[in-house]
């Protein structure tokens, strides 16, 4: 710049100082001649800058010193880069040390488990500080990324410990719960066992029972139509025929060893009328010849 001749790159901007005051506009890319003594200028980098602050101590909520170190993006911004010459000597350095700074005071508002389960929302947090105050250097902050948070060695074995402890207890509870899950699935298995046995045996039990009906009224049927073949045939059958059947009855007891025969009133008539039909079987032989 002691010559005049100044380039101004394609991602870079030059707040120009006459006499040492600001005239009021950015010098944008390309070639720009000042005059020596009059005219001063101040490149500015716009591009989006990436700096890892190192790791730092803080203390929590509870009173646990941890190590902790993160990433900042941000960038001048376009239209107020003039901010970043007027309002502040060091950007960069302010940036990063009001990160610092914001993140003590978060980090002492919350518990080292909530800082390590919650690290997106202490980020959040910290990011939505920084915009509050950096946005009066011109200075817009794109994100923050915590790397790591790195507790002290007790304190690690005890959450290790504590853990541990866990796992055990859910795999315990995971394990009772499954078996209280097949206990219930033996019973209602057992239920539906029953059930449907029960229901078997319900239904065999009406089969069966409608097949006796069934088996009932077939043999009724049988033995009605049997009974009408038998008086079809009884009213078929002559005196004769009957007088025959009684002779035969008698002749199957003269075959009893029985010493007593006891001959109902009805054989009597039976054979009066067998000789009556026998002596008039003779006379009508008898008038024939």
């Amino acid at each position: 710049m002691s010559t005049g001749i100044v380039i101004v790159k394609q991602y870079e901007r030059m707040v120009v100082l006459r006499f040492g005051k600001f005239i009021g506009e950015l010098a944008q890319p390309g070639f720009r001649f000042l005059i020596p003594i009059m005219y001063t200028g101040r490149i500015v980098d716009t591009r989006e800058q990436v700096e890892r602050v190192p790791t730092q101590k803080y203390i929590t909520q509870d009173n646990v010193v941890v190590d902790m170190d993160f990433v900042l993006y941000y960038r001048v911004v376009e239209s107020e880069a003039e901010k970043s010459v007027l309002e502040v000597a060091d950007h960069r350095a302010a940036v990063r040390n009001i990160a610092v700074a914001e993140l003590r005071s978060i980090i002492g508002n919350i518990t080292l488990a909530e800082a390590l389960s919650e690290r997106e929302n202490m980020q959040s947090q910290l990011q939505a500080a920084l915009d509050e105050n950096t946005g009066r250097w011109g200075v817009k902050v794109q994100g923050v990324a915590v790397n790591e948070i790195d507790p002290p060695q007790g304190v690690k074995m005890a959450m290790e410990r504590e853990k541990s402890a866990e796992a055990i207890k859910t795999a315990d509870i995971t394990e009772s719960e499954g078996q209280r899950q097949a206990a219930i699935n033996r019973a209602e298995g057992e239920k539906a066992a029953e059930i449907l046995k029960a229901e078997g045996s319900r239904q065999a039990e009406i089969l069966e029972a409608e097949g006796d009906q069934q088996a009932q009224v077939l043999r009724a049927g049988g033995f009605s139509t049997a009974l009408e073949k038998i008086f079809e045939v009884a009213n078929t059958v002559d005196t004769k025929t009957m007088n025959l059947q009684y002779f035969e009855t008698l002749k199957a007891l003269g075959a009893s060893p029985s010493t007593k025969w006891i001959l109902p009133m009805e054989f009597t008539s039976m054979f009066s009328n067998f000789i009556g039909s026998q002596k008039s079987q003779q006379d009508n032989d008898s008038q024939e010849s």
